[in-house]
């Protein structure tokens, strides 16, 4: 009974508003140093390239996707001084062969990276972030007319050129690819080769953060909209978990608690903990209805990815030819982007990357034993594979919360608490010194 009564005082001082307060001062320092001008002149600078389309030149040194993405390559390498030698700048690339679909003459296509390679040697986990560098207009072939592409997705590429500023100089023992990727438009090519690469050589990829049309808001938000909202999109089952677990996932109605949807978890709580004045909203699809985003290919391939966009999204200023009809302005133009969101929306992108890539990799072997009927639940993992910790969150939600609710905080390698297995559903993170969090494991079945 005395062990009981300890464990749930510990819960009451553990629960998750409480833990709200509890922010590494590192983390806080970066998601200070992101600056709304940095992010302006970056979109302002994509702008001006005239089009980033896919199949536009890569050779003119001013105008087309081959400057831009250049221009990118360029801002990393800036960067690079900021590394003490851990980050290399490079061009991803292969050629395609006009196929039929939007792909219509030979085509080189392009990624432009830079790779922040972690401190410890033996920690092998990667965290990408992205945003896709071409534009288009309303005719998806049209490689030549203006296409600016300032909120899709120049807000994307920017925030991930201002996270490689305020990162590079981090000293995380996880690796960090900051990724620009090219034929988004064109049906994901840029990510899918970056994914078909991770698979092919076996990465130990984290997460993937996806921002894909992160800058406007104000403008279509309304005026009684509340606090600013980000959405982010995951998927529940990919293929990849179904076809292998799907009895399993079914008799223990895990079917909301994908990787995925755990990232998305973390996002939200993550972000919310370190950026002020906004509401994170989790959105359980993989996308939008009738469009794609370049978290999927590796969704595809069983990586766990989710994709971060506006809550409020304007048909009229995307994928349209930029004009004027009956006194309306169509277009993807920079006067209809909101900087002070983009900035919100960056601090958000840098706070989870710097916490993942701070953590611990996540406990091994996460069980929960249901040899008996009881009203109580025992939990056993074993210790990460690397990282140091101070200890392990349980994580409790009843099973129709979207989040995570609870926390119990406990040094050992067991714990049986008292909640019933029936009523809640269970996960186990690792936990370092200065608090940062692993993502969440739910538990297997042990009987």
């Amino acid at each position: 009974m005395r062990k009981t009564i300890c464990v749930v005082v510990m819960f009451l001082s553990l629960s998750i508003s409480a833990q709200k307060v509890n922010t590494d001062p590192e983390i806080s320092r970066y998601v200070g140093q992101v600056s709304k001008d940095s992010l302006k002149a970056n979109i302002e600078k994509l702008v001006s390239f005239g089009t980033r389309h896919t199949m536009s030149s890569t050779t003119d040194p001013e105008r087309g996707i081959g400057a831009a993405r250049n221009w990118v390559l360029s801002k990393f390498r800036h960067y690079v001084k900021n590394s003490n030698g851990r980050m290399e700048v490079y061009l991803q690339h292969q050629d395609l062969k006009p196929d039929g679909k939007r792909i219509n003459k030979e085509t080189n296509l392009g990624n432009a990276i830079a790779f922040l390679k972690g401190t410890d040697p033996n920690d092998k986990r990667v965290i990408i972030i992205s945003g896709h560098l071409d534009s288009r207009v309303s005719d998806v072939i049209d490689s030549e007319s203006f296409a600016p592409g300032a909120n899709d997705d120049g807000s994307g590429v920017a925030a991930v050129i201002e996270s490689a500023r305020v990162l590079s100089a981090s000293k995380f023992p996880v690796s960090i690819l900051f990724v620009a990727v090219s034929g988004e438009e064109q049906g994901l090519l840029g990510a899918k080769m970056l994914a078909d690469k991770a698979k092919a050589e076996n990465w130990e990829l984290e997460a993937v953060l996806n921002n894909d049309m992160i800058g406007n808001n104000s403008f279509d938000a309304g005026k009684t909209a509340g606090k600013p909202k980000l959405r982010v999109f995951s998927e529940g089952l990919s293929a990849f978990d179904t076809e292998k677990t799907a009895a399993a996932i079914r008799n223990l109605g895990l079917e909301n608690d994908g990787s995925a949807r755990q990232l998305a978890r973390y996002v939200k709580e993550t972000g919310e903990k370190y950026v002020k004045n906004i509401d994170i909203k989790l959105i359980y699809r993989n996308d939008r209805f009738l469009r794609g985003g370049d978290h999927t290919p590796f969704v595809n391939h069983g990586f766990t990815a989710v994709r971060l966009t506006d809550y409020f999204e304007n048909y009229d200023h995307q994928h349209q030819d930029v004009r004027t009809e009956n006194n309306k302005k169509f277009g993807d133009l920079i006067e209809f982007m909101d900087f002070d969101y983009l900035k919100t929306n960056t601090a958000v992108n840098v706070a989870v990357l710097a916490n993942l890539a701070k953590s611990a990799s996540k406990p091994e072997n996460v069980k929960m034993d249901v040899k008996e009927l009881s009203n109580s639940t025992k939990l056993s993992w074993e210790k990460p594979a690397s990282g140091k910790i101070k200890g392990y969150h349980i994580l409790i939600r009843e099973t129709d919360s979207s989040v995570w609710t609870e926390k119990i905080f406990t040094t050992e390698n067991s714990i049986t608490i008292p909640y019933s297995k029936d009523h809640f559903l269970f996960a186990v993170q690792s936990l370092t010194d200065s608090g940062n969090e692993s993502l969440p494991v739910v538990p297997k079945i042990s009987r």
